[in-house]
Order: structure tokens, then C-alpha cells, then sequence
């Protein structure tokens, strides 16, 4: 069975939702080719990978806040609107998405769990038609209760009430797959891969998720990463499903991290 938190929302809740057509605001998160082909009715298409952010120094923090603000309002997110995401599956984008509004402080938002392929599979209906966007003045006051940056993890690797947890592949984390200019990873980073999280599209029951990060206690903080901040979105959005308090996602990522030659690698 999914699990159905606050966070996550089943395809037939959102099918109701959208018959009465309140002011709910569904985020179509794939690229506009696949959404073009087919997608929830009434849904809006962000494609989210346009927004890596490689740079967590102050200045760049500032960047990412202005920049993502801009692009909430377009999407016409106000204060009272209740926002669901989705992609394929309960992957990356829509997990960053929901993050997103999190560090936003808007608690107005779940992930369709499943996706659109299991939307499709459940036999509900599909549009093709491109909705448009409808401006609104996105505000949201920023938590930093759930974003890191590259000085805070700096500091977290010696410190033994931190975990933090790399949710890259075992080839990235072990450095023979290289994506930056450096390989390997934070030094006392676990490694579990986000891929894990998932299976038959929904996200894993309790249960399983529980044994999955079994190693990380739940008074820690946690900080997660990946290459860009979408991996580590999803896994994020699972340690909060299991009630962790205190989860932060380390947005730079290894995007950040390992193309400063400043930083501590293993």
C-alpha cells in the first residue's frame, strides 16, 4: 500500500479534487514534450530541471530566492492555493517541487504519489490541450530549517549529530562515475541510493522505507544530497514521510561541491 501522509496524494483524491475544481493548482513537472502528449487535466507544465543553482554562497542563495519566487508567481501560486506536483512517477521533479514550496514556508503542497504513469494505469482521464499560466505575486517567506548550503555541510562533516546522506548511484558515490571536476564524495556522507525509495512508481510502504534508512537516526539532522539537488529532493520528501523533524537538502550538491577545489573530498 502508498503511503498517504499530507505530503503525498493518490490519483483518485486528486481526481476528486480536480471535479470540483477548487483552488487547487496541479504542476505538471516533466519536459513540455511529454506533456504536450498527455497529462492530468487542468495541469500546468514547469519543467523544474531548469532550475540547477551550483552556488550557495550568500550572494548566490539571494540569486536562487529571487529566481524561484519569479517563477512561483508565475505559476499563480497565492497564500490560500493548495499546489500538487507530479512527474513519470514519484520521482525527482515533482519531489523538488514540493521541496521547493516547503522552503518557501507554503505547507499547501503534496506530490501525486505515483505519477502520471500510474494515473494513466488508473484509467483517468487525460488532456492534451496546454493550459495557461495565470500570474499571481508569489511572496513565501524562506525556512531555513530545510536548506543547507555548501558552508553548513563544511561544518556538519565532523559533527556526529549530523548524518549526512549522498543519494547518488554507488558508481558516483564511490567516484568511477565523474560528474564534476572532482570524484568521489563529502567525506562521512552515507550512501543510499534515492532510487530505492520507489517501487512499481509510489513510494515504498513505511515499513520498507523504514529499513531503508535504518542506519540514520530520527533525532539527527539529516542533510541529503545529490548532483543537483533533485535526487536528493526525493529522498528529502521520504525521510519527512517517515517523520524525521529535522531534514535539510543540501542544494549546491555535488554540482557545487565537487567543482570547488576548496572543499574536503573522499
Amino acid at each position: 500500500m502508498p503511503i498517504l501522509l499530507d505530503l503525498l496524494i493518490s490519483s483518485q483524491d486528486l481526481y476528486k479534487i480536480i471535479k470540483k475544481q477548487d483552488n487547487t493548482i496541479v504542476i505538471d513537472a516533466r519536459s513540455f514534450s511529454e506533456y504536450k502528449n498527455g497529462h492530468v487535466p487542468g495541469a500546468l507544465n514547469i519543467d523544474l530541471f531548469q532550475l540547477h543553482w551550483f552556488d550557495t554562497s550568500k550572494r548566490g542563495i539571494k540569486d536562487f530566492n529571487r529566481q524561484s519566487r519569479l517563477l512561483l508567481s508565475n505559476i499563480g501560486i497565492g497564500k490560500e492555493s493548495n499546489v500538487v506536483f507530479y512527474d513519470n512517477v514519484s520521482g525527482i521533479s515533482a519531489a523538488r517541487g514540493v521541496w521547493l514550496l516547503l522552503y518557501f514556508s507554503h505547507q499547501k503542497v503534496r506530490m501525486l504519489d505515483g505519477g502520471f504513469e500510474k494515473w494513466k494505469k488508473e484509467k483517468f482521464p487525460v488532456e492534451v490541450k496546454t493550459n495557461q499560466l495565470r500570474n499571481a505575486r508569489f511572496i513565501g517567506k524562506t525556512n531555513s530549517k530545510v536548506i543547507a548550503d555548501a558552508a553548513e555541510v563544511n561544518k556538519s562533516i565532523r559533527n556526529k549529530s549530523v548524518k549526512i546522506v549522498d543519494v547518488r548511484s554507488r558508481e558516483e558515490y564511490a567516484g568511477s562515475h565523474v560528474r564534476a571536476a572532482r570524484r568521489g564524495h563529502i567525506p562521512s556522507a552515507v550512501n543510499i541510493d534515492w532510487n530505492r525509495n520507489i517501487e512499481r512508481y509510489v513510494f515504498k510502504s513505511k515499513q520498507k522505507l523504514t529499513k531503508i534508512y535504518s542506519k540514520i537516526p530520527k533525532n539527527s539532522q539529516v542533510i541529503t544530497y545529490c548532483q543537483g539537488g533533485y535526487r536528493a529532493a526525493n529522498a528529502f520528501l521520504a525521510l519527512k514521510i517517515l517523520g524525521y523533524k529535522n531534514v535539510k537538502m543540501y542544494l549546491g550538491s555535488w554540482g557545487e561541491w565537487g567543482n570547488r577545489l576548496d572543499l574536503p573530498v573522499e
